[in-house]
């Protein structure tokens, strides 16, 4: 049985619990209206395209012709769920054989001596930075398929993916900008982790080579979650056109 795709809640992300449980974000709850927080973020040319996508012109006018085959709502939800699988596997064990994705692999469970605090991290920040723009190539790439399925479904499902395609342009900088972030935000823990162990070792000999630094495990797992958690926050609104696909469909029958 294919595995239900999960319905997100704003309030309870996983990459926002991953981070408030992990003290790197202060997770109050805020007060402002999403409406008008969106709003703040438009500027005039942005709210213009957006208010013509919501307000067309009812003008019957024939839907342009794909070249995408047309996938029933169960077969949509199928590559949707393999394209996503193929991406956490990546993340934790590797790119699987036949996904099409390059395999980034996690470094080295060491660290060369002597330690230099200022770029220690630098091998997970390219981890993660090559995760982040496969995932958002890939993701970019499946969400586009999905709006193409709609397309060519009734007039109500076309204005949708018009509308998902016009949220995307407008938010695409500003989720870059804002994912970013995550990766400045590991590197200041994987800092103050590394600046206790030399605090704490500081009289001891280095550990050998073979054996992984306690200290760093968590850290490494916590870049893998908190790209895990990313991955879901950039497959929601994927995951919400094939909800509504499904659901649209559902009510046709």
């Amino acid at each position: 049985m294919t595995r239900a795709l999960p319905r997100a809640h704003i309030h309870s992300a996983r990459l926002v619990r991953f981070l408030s449980e992990n003290a790197l974000l202060d997770a109050a709850p805020r007060s402002e209206d999403v409406g008008q927080r969106l709003g703040d973020w438009l500027d005039f040319r942005q709210a213009i395209a957006l208010h013509g996508v919501l307000n067309p012109d009812h003008t019957v006018q024939a839907a342009t012709p794909s070249r995408t085959p047309a996938l029933t709502p169960e077969a949509l939800r199928q590559h949707v769920t393999r394209v996503r699988a193929s991406l956490e596997q990546s993340v934790l064990q590797g790119a699987p054989p036949g996904s099409g994705l390059t395999r980034i692999d996690m470094p080295p469970a060491e660290l060369d001596e002597p330690l230099e605090p200022k770029t220690a991290f630098e091998p997970y920040r390219r981890f993660q930075a090559a995760h982040q723009r496969q995932m958002e190539s890939v993701v970019r790439n499946l969400r586009a398929q999905v709006r193409s399925q709609l397309s060519q479904s009734t007039p109500a499902l076309q204005q949708l993916a018009a509308l998902d395609a016009a949220f995307e342009h407008i938010l695409s900088e500003r989720e870059a900008m804002l994912l970013g972030k995550v990766s400045r935000l590991l590197e200041k823990r994987f800092a103050l982790s590394l600046k206790q162990h030399l605090k704490q070792h500081a009289d001891e000999t280095a550990a050998t080579s073979d054996k992984p630094l306690a200290w760093l495990m968590p850290i490494r797992q916590a870049i893998r979650t908190a790209l895990l958690a990313e991955l879901d926050a950039r497959l929601q609104p994927t995951l919400g056109l094939v909800e509504a696909f499904h659901a649209h469909n559902a009510q046709e029958q």
